[in-house]
């Protein structure tokens, strides 16, 4: 089997609540989401899905996916799809670097080798493991008292795990986390995720203040060592994302006890074969698991799906269903949201079918 053509698709996906806002001021109304598709030789045709968080917090920016794939696209093109080491590999030869770029591509053949062998992707990635998977809701960094009024109806639409947008002006955070704090019931979770937005003095005033309170901190400076460093002066269970964009920094934070959950995040790490890697890392080190992307819609939805599900039920902390965050429905076929939880899909591959008439014509395009 060969890939015969790269296309893809640039698409909106404005959010059901208008904006999205997390540490620094940072805010996206309408986000930007590249679909990829891979055709074959043989007729099957695999899609992937990347959607960075805006220009502004992971070094990706939309625009910029799809100038790599362009790049890459022509070195692709008669290779063996479901050859998915070597493909990397190549990858990683023509175009240094830019894992965000990678992502949609590598996701895109792991479709094509499920139908391939008839299998949906959550099986070639280790077995479905339990009936569904928990998933978390973000709550929009606002004032205290208008995020803590958003948790009833999110625990109304079933959620009962929730990442609360820090990293601003500390006493505010403060407020922030006592106030959703005070409106969660027996059994749900908190997360204070700072998205880097914490100077470590001031990642020390938070942890202290709520000392007495049962929420996890996540991510709270920009520098992996500012983190440990906060790590290391709280008792506090404790959340890496933003550092953890490799294997060997993976294994740094095990060995340094910098953490007891990682944010996966499937983008940042160039796509499901390297999410693997890392997932099944964690697990064998006894570390949990937040499984989940930078965003995206009904296709980016359906991978993060088929990893977790692929993943051992005690070593998911929590999971993300981005599609229903956004207006637009992009794919057929991708998992939703039932009761706070979602199940990936068992149609072979990502068992996804895009919606081309919301696609429109492809803004790249390489045979």
């Amino acid at each position: 089997m060969k890939i015969s053509r790269i296309a893809a698709y640039r698409v909106d996906l404005p959010l059901h609540e208008g904006s999205y806002n997390w540490a620094g001021g940072k805010s996206v109304r309408v986000f930007d989401s590249t679909v990829l598709r891979i055709e074959t030789d043989e007729g099957l045709v695999g899609h992937g899905e990347v959607c960075p968080l805006g220009p502004a917090y992971l070094p990706s920016y939309a625009a910029g996916v799809r100038t790599g794939v362009a790049e890459l696209a022509p070195h692709l093109i008669g290779q063996d799809p479901t050859a998915l080491g070597p493909l990397n590999r190549l990858m990683e030869a023509k175009l240094k670097g830019h894992p965000y770029v990678k992502s949609a591509i590598d996701i895109a053949c792991w479709d094509i080798l499920g139908q391939a062998a008839g299998l949906p992707v959550c099986t070639l990635l280790g077995g479905r493991d339990g009936e569904a998977v928990d998933l978390y809701r973000a709550i929009s960094q606002e004032s205290p008292e208008r995020m803590a009024a958003k948790v009833a109806g999110y625990r109304a639409e079933g959620y009962r795990r929730f990442q609360l947008k820090v990293g601003g002006d500390p006493d505010e955070d403060i407020e922030r986390i006592r106030a959703v704090a005070a409106e969660l019931g027996t059994g749900d979770v908190l997360i204070a995720d700072a998205n880097t937005g914490w100077l470590p003095h001031q990642a020390m005033r938070v942890v202290r203040a709520v000392r007495d309170l049962d929420v996890y901190i996540e991510q709270p400076c920009l520098g992996y060592e500012e983190c440990l460093a906060v790590r290391r002066r709280t008792d506090h269970p404790f959340v890496l994302d933003e550092s953890v964009d490799s294997l060997p920094m993976l294994l740094r934070a095990h060995a340094d006890q910098a953490t007891d959950v990682v944010n996966l995040k499937i983008s940042k790490l160039g796509g499901l074969t390297v999410a693997r890697q890392v997932r099944d890392l964690c697990v064998a080190m006894g570390i949990a698991l937040t499984i989940e992307d930078s965003w995206g819609g009904d296709i980016a939805t359906a991978a993060i799906a088929h990893l977790a599900h692929s993943t051992p039920a005690a070593f998911r902390f929590t999971a993300t269903d981005f599609n229903s965050y956004v207006t637009v429905r992009i794919a057929d076929g991708a998992p939703r949201r039932e009761d706070g939880r979602m199940a990936a899909p068992t149609a072979p591959g990502l068992g996804v079918r895009p919606r081309y008439e919301l696609l429109g014509d492809p803004v790249v395009d390489v045979r």
